[in-house]
């Protein structure tokens, strides 16, 4: 069967859309694009506009970014009437009925280059879902890649009402993904559209039948575009949230009062509850049914970002403070805004759960709280899994009488996993009553919206007197004492210093470490402090522990107990008391202990933190999370603590010396696998004790039997498989990396990128595992070189051909270069390399050592534009050259005197003022913001036409940012 082309599949979409009740429109360019939006905006508001009022309409349209437009788009706007008097204008409405559906194709516009776009939906004339599609058999990729430098290149031109986009939609026709407008989009953060029990609607035809039913997509941009205020982009939600959102409403709205009012939502950990979560509470506002939503949190969970997230939503809606107070003026509508002095009668109110408690048990707040026993109140618990197994949860039932309660958690508590007492219950439906919603691990890794893990077991132990390496999980022997013995931690200490920057392709991603104990982690902690001071290694290491309580974990040392308030509840309550007097040696030891390890920290990181009062204590806690986060800290070491709800995608290894199971295993090995990009490729868990069983159960309990084949990645030995298999089939299209520069056109380059790409992700994995070294595959590292080498060529070629305009098909391939980076191979390393040359004894070492660092030049994207540079110095300079201290200073003198050679030609070759250039460009290499279009213009010594301008400035931008990677980064 032949390959349906592009058009097909285009016209296919546009049938399907007009049969759906889309009006199909002839809108080709910004002129016919500007015409039928004053026509649609004047059907959707009832107006007539002159020229006049639709140019101020114009205008407002066209300011702001992104997220600032998104606003605009749910905003009204009032505009001055030719006779003097006040209109407005809305562009979108609630109901669907309301809105104008149109669908086009082929909208032409230009900006640095012409583009040309495949389908728009416009709704009351605006673009708001762009269709990218690609022909059978191609990467939806490349339809990512390409609406990426649409975004770059033209969505922005004239009035920018592309950027009005919410959504785009990417299909080469067998599948099909979503996803919201964010310039910073990964591809990895596409979505699948599913049904409720998460059955995917891959197939273009299927997808458009089910997602641009106007209803429904009318509810998307409406109800499920989320303007996230702290990050200041759009998020989009995955239909398996929006059914969980949906299934709260409903039940809040029509459930029989004589049947359950409650239920939980099982999402599993990754998925994106506290959205999920957020989206509700934010939704369950506008029932007239209910008096107030209150969302529910950890005081940990408390943090800027979710407190910023819903007071953009409601100000004043979450108190920040530990006051109990402030939440009992906002249940009893007495709380008085900081902002203006008013009072304020918020719907919804944010709290935490330790706050919510005091406020129904404390004597002094229950008789002001006791007008609302019987109100209609919605409680909405983030994480439910962690704060509801305590007597929190029964003294909430017991004062409210007419409230419904609903719980997130991507751990259930079952029967299975359950720690039960005589008198109470302690599973989730216990609880919350009905699951209304399903989302399994397994859902989530086949919907790639998390990672599988990669799970290696180190540490099998022999008996002195057999060779043969025995489980010390079955045969009995003396655990405790064999697993706190000094030669072991040692070992497995000596064991991460040796592996982690494999692990974590130091220094992008992080580690986490835990452990049995506060002893275990104390002895942890004082052995990689020595082994720093002994120049062991540079690792940044951390903890924090709760001290003056016990936590060993109750049950097989490392089992989180369901039947109390979470173990990081009771260490946050410990962190709130810190400051008090404790008659304890193990409180007095601990404590001294931390107080030394947050005193190393301080030094590290130029704090000042304490144990001494509970605020800074907090504040610690809050900092080491900020600093996990944003890769400062390379390996976090815990015993309960932080595994439980810290999301932090840079982390992506959790080395484990602790017995977990059930519910802990999985919220513990979670930490690992949050999406970032192509690098992550898995989540790494590296036991140190005999889990497997542990978690083959668990996966079971949460998920299916089956789920281990899912969830968990394959060994080490078939990766190296599908290497070799990979490696023969780019051989069958290169034979050798020279004859990539035969290939015949652009579809064989395109062929062997493709193929060497899957080379790169292979050994991007392999490379996790401590067991690889080339000489356990097919390929030698040499050749690996070479080969990349050119495919690095080929990404040059495509970068020529944009700056010339012209249009080539490799454009549209991802090379995934992050996966190829290495940080550690920069300027300073290349120089000692040079300086080496002048210690070679032969030609031949010469010879080889000076291919060695062209070979280290050609295979690093960060440095291959200095190759050419660094190679001629390399043959005129060294000649007279003795030391290494002669070669680096030398080069020093060559670098600068080439950077002003290099500055001075751009300025001659675009005849710019040579001062203002030179200043943006220190600015740019200081802020590492690239120079606003009219910076770059008051740069030129004669100032262009507006006509001019256009292919000026990104030309001149161009060549400043190529200046300053050359000349300045990599060092």
């Amino acid at each position: 069967m032949a390959i349906q082309p592009e058009a097909v599949l285009e016209s296919d979409l546009l049938k399907k859309l007009e049969q759906q009740s889309f009006e199909l429109v002839s809108v080709t360019d910004e002129a016919s694009l500007l015409a039928n939006l004053k026509i649609q905006l004047e059907k959707l508001n009832d107006v007539q506009l002159s020229q006049t009022e639709f140019k101020q309409i114009l205008n407002h349209l066209a300011k702001g970014s992104i997220f600032e437009k998104a606003k605009t788009l749910r905003d009204r706007f009032q505009y001055d009437k030719d006779d003097g008097t006040s209109g407005y204008v809305r562009f979108l409405h609630e109901d669907h009925e309301a809105n104008q559906w149109q669908a086009t194709q082929q909208v032409t516009v230009e900006g640095r280059f012409k583009n040309r776009y495949d389908v728009t939906i416009l709704v009351n004339g605006l673009p708001l879902v762009q269709v990218e599609l690609k022909r059978r058999g191609l990467e939806m990729k490349e339809a990512f890649n390409q609406i990426q430098r649409y975004q770059r290149h033209s969505y922005w031109a004239s009035y920018g009402l592309f950027q009005y986009v919410q959504m785009f939609v990417i299909s080469n026709g067998v599948n099909t993904k979503y996803y919201a407008n964010n310039k910073k989009q990964s591809y990895k953060q596409t979505f699948y559209w599913a049904d409720e029990d998460n059955n995917r609607y891959t197939k273009l035809e299927d997808f458009t039948r089910e997602f641009f039913d106007q209803a429904q997509l009318n509810k998307m941009l409406n109800r499920y575009i989320v303007q996230n205020e702290a990050l200041k982009c759009l998020m989009v939600m995955r239909s398996y949230q929006i059914y969980a959102t949906e299934a709260i409403i409903e039940r809040v709205n029509n459930a029989p009062k004589d049947e359950g009012q409650n239920g939980y939502i099982w999402h599993t950990t990754g998925s994106g509850k506290t959205l999920t979560s957020f989206k509700t509470a934010q939704l369950l506002t506008a029932s007239e049914g209910v008096h107030k939503v209150v969302f529910v949190v950890d005081r940990k969970d408390l943090d800027y970002q979710t407190s910023k997230e819903f007071n953009a939503f409601s100000k004043g809606c979450v108190d920040g403070t530990d006051k109990t107070n402030v939440l009992v003026q906002q249940f009893t509508d007495t709380y008085v805004s900081k902002h203006n002095n008013s009072t304020r009668n918020s719907k919804l109110i944010v709290t935490t759960i330790q706050k919510l408690n005091n406020a129904i048990t404390k004597k002094r707040y229950t008789q002001r709280m006791e007008g609302l026993k019987d109100k209609p109140i919605v409680f909405i618990f983030d994480e439910c899994h962690r704060s509801q197994f305590g007597d929190t949860h029964q003294n909430i039932t017991g004062f409210f009488n007419n409230s419904q309660m609903f719980g997130f958690t991507g751990t259930p508590i079952f029967v299975d996993n359950a720690h039960t007492k005589a008198s109470r219950k302690y599973t989730t439906k216990d609880l919350f009553d009905k699951c209304l919603h399903k989302y399994t691990i397994v859902d989530a890794i086949k919907d790639e919206n998390v990672l599988k893990f990669a799970i290696e077991y180190v540490g099998r132990y022999k008996k002195l007197d057999s060779k043969n390496e025995m489980d010390i999980e079955v045969e009995g022997i003396d655990t405790k004492e064999l697993m706190d013995d000094e030669r072991r931690l040692e070992k497995i200490t000596d064991y991460i210093i040796a592996h982690h920057k494999h692990k974590t392709h130091y220094p992008n991603f992080t580690g986490m470490f835990c452990v049995s104990s506060v002893d275990t982690l104390i002895k942890y902690y004082d052995l990689f402090k020595r082994k720093k001071e002994e120049g062991l290694h540079d690792l940044k290491i951390a903890t924090i522990f709760s001290y003056g309580t016990n936590e060993d974990d109750p049950e097989a040392n490392g089992f989180l107990d369901a039947s109390q308030d979470s173990a990081e509840e009771v260490e946050m309550n410990a962190i709130a008391d810190a400051g008090a007097s404790y008659n304890s040696t193990v409180f007095t030891h601990s404590r001294d202990k931390l107080e030394s390890y947050i005193g190393d920290y301080n030094e590290m990181f130029g704090t000042a933190y304490t144990t001494k009062d509970s605020q800074s204590y907090y504040n610690y806690y809050n900092d080491i999370s900020k600093k996990v986060r944003d890769k400062k800290v390379d390996i976090l070491l815990v015993v309960n603590m932080f595994l439980t709800g810290f999301d932090s995608k840079p982390l992506n290894t959790l080395y484990v010396d602790k017995n977990l199971k059930h519910h802990g295993l999985i919220q513990a090995f979670s930490r690992t696998n949050r999406i970032l990009n192509e690098q992550k490729s898995q989540g790494n868990i590296v036991s140190f004790r005999n889990l497997k069983k542990a978690t083959d159960t668990a996966l079971t309990l949460f998920s299916n039997k089956d789920a281990k084949e899912t969830v968990i990645m394959p060994p080490f030995e078939d990766f190296v498989k599908l290497f070799n298999k990979a490696y023969f089939e780019m051989k069958a299209i290169c034979p050798d990396f020279e004859d990539v520069d035969d290939l015949k056109d652009e579809d064989a380059e395109v062929e062997f990128v493709q193929a060497f790409r899957e080379l790169i992700r292979l050994r991007n994995i392999l490379e996790s595992f401590a067991d690889f070294e080339f000489d356990k595959v097919k390929m030698d590292e040499q050749e690996f070189e070479d080969y990349k080498s050119k495919y690095l060529d080929l990404y040059d070629k495509v970068k020529t051909d944009n700056q010339k305009q012209k249009s080539s098909i490799l454009e549209e391939v991802d090379f995934e270069l992050e996966l190829i980076a290495r940080d550690e191979i920069n300027v300073k390393y290349i120089l000692n390399l040079i300086a080496m040359l002048k210690g070679a004894d032969t030609d031949k070492d010469y010879e080889y050592q000076y291919k060695s660092i062209m070979d280290l030049l050609g295979g690093s994207p960060e440095l291959r534009n200095k190759k050419e540079l660094i190679d001629d110095f390399i043959q005129k300079n060294m000649g007279g050259l003795d030391t290494e201290e002669q070669v680096l200073e030398a080069f020093d003198t060559y670098w600068e005197d080439q950077k002003e050679a290099s500055l001075k030609a751009v300025c001659d070759e675009e005849h710019l003022v040579s001062d203002t250039f030179k200043s943006l460009v220190e600015r740019m290499v200081s802020s590492n913001q690239e120079p606003l279009r009219e910076e770059i213009v008051e740069a030129m010594e004669t100032k262009p036409t507006l006509m001019q301008r256009k292919k000026m400035i990104p030309r001149i931008a161009e060549k400043m940012k190529q200046y300053v990677d050359v000349f300045y980064s990599g060092f």
